[in-house]
C-alpha cells in the first residue's frame, strides 16, 4: 500500500505541481461519511415512495390488475441508482472534486494533471463505483496501483489527493499593489482568452505557495506570469510588479470579470 505517495503533475502551460495522494484511509473515511449521508437522503426517499404507493395500491389493483408492486419496485431501483450516483455527481462537479465526506476528510479529486474534474469525469467515477465496491475490487486497486486509481479513477483519467488548503478566496492573502493593479488590468487587458483552467492552475498556485521553498516560488511565479502575459497578449507587466503581485492581479481580475 503506497501511503502519503506524491504526485507530480505537468500542465498543459509546462507548470509542474507537486501534490500528496489521499491514501486509502482517508478515501474510506470520506466514503464513510458520504455512505451515511446517502442512506439518510434514501431512508427520506423510501418513505415518500412508500405513502405514495400505498396511495396508488387500490386505484392500481382496481384498474389494471396485480400488477403494481412489480412496477413500483422497478422504479425504486431506477431511482435510488440515481439518487447514489448522482450524489457523487452533483457535489464533485459543484465543489470541484469533493463530497461531503471528501470535504470533511481533505481530500479531492482532481484530473490526471492537476485540473479541477468536470461533469463528464464526475459522472464516469460514479456509475463504474458500483463495481468497484464489488468484492472491493476498487479498494484492491487502489492499495496496487502506484497512482492509487480505483476502475474509476483509470476510466476518468482523475486522481485523489489531499486537500490540505481550502478553496477559496479568503485564504489568498493579496497586496496592496495587487489590489490596485487589477483595475488598471481591467482597462488595459483583454482577460477573455484566459480560460476557466488556466485561471485554476492561477489560484493554486497562490493557494500553494506558501509552503514552497523561496527559488521554487520565484521561478514558478516567473514562469507562470510569462504564460498568462502571452495568453492575454500584454506586451511587458507594469513597472514595478513583481511577478507575485501580477498573478494576484490577474486572479482578483479575473474574479471581478465573473460577476
Amino acid at each position: 500500500m503506497h501511503l502519503f505517495n506524491r504526485v507530480k503533475f505537468r500542465t498543459p502551460e509546462s507548470v509542474e505541481l507537486e501534490f500528496t495522494l489521499a491514501g486509502i484511509g482517508n478515501r474510506a473515511w470520506a466514503l464513510i461519511i458520504d455512505y451515511h449521508m446517502l442512506a439518510l437522503i434514501l431512508f427520506v426517499f423510501y418513505v415518500i415512495f412508500w405513502m405514495i404507493v400505498v396511495q396508488l395500491s387500490d386505484f392500481w389493483t382496481t384498474i389494471v390488475g396485480s400488477t403494481l408492486g412489480l412496477w413500483m419496485i422497478a422504479i425504486a431501483f431506477i431511482i435510488t441508482f440515481t439518487i447514489y450516483a448522482g450524489y457523487f455527481v452533483f457535489f464533485e462537479t459543484l465543489w470541484q472534486g469533493q463530497t461531503p465526506g471528501k470535504r470533511f476528510a481533505k481530500i479531492r479529486v482532481v484530473r490526471d494533471d492537476g485540473r479541477p474534474i468536470g461533469l463528464q469525469q464526475s459522472a464516469l467515477r460514479a456509475l463504474l463505483r458500483p463495481f468497484d465496491e464489488f468484492l472491493f475490487i476498487g479498494a484492491f486497486l487502489i492499495m496496487l496501483s502506484p497512482q492509487e486509481k480505483r476502475l474509476g479513477d483509470l476510466a476518468a483519467g482523475t486522481i485523489v489527493i489531499q486537500d490540505q488548503i481550502a478553496v477559496g478566496s479568503a485564504t489568498l492573502t493579496i497586496s496592496e499593489q495587487a489590489k490596485s493593479l487589477h483595475t488598471q488590468l481591467i482597462q488595459i487587458a483583454d482577460l477573455s482568452p484566459l480560460l476557466p483552467d488556466d485561471f485554476a492552475v492561477i489560484r493554486e498556485y497562490l493557494q500553494r505557495r506558501s509552503a514552497m521553498s523561496p527559488k521554487a516560488k520565484s521561478l514558478l511565479a516567473l514562469k507562470l506570469s510569462q504564460q498568462v502575459q502571452a495568453i492575454i497578449n500584454l506586451e511587458q507587466m507594469p513597472a514595478g510588479v513583481s511577478s507575485d503581485e501580477f498573478l494576484e492581479a490577474i486572479y482578483l481580475a479575473y474574479k471581478q470579470r465573473e460577476f
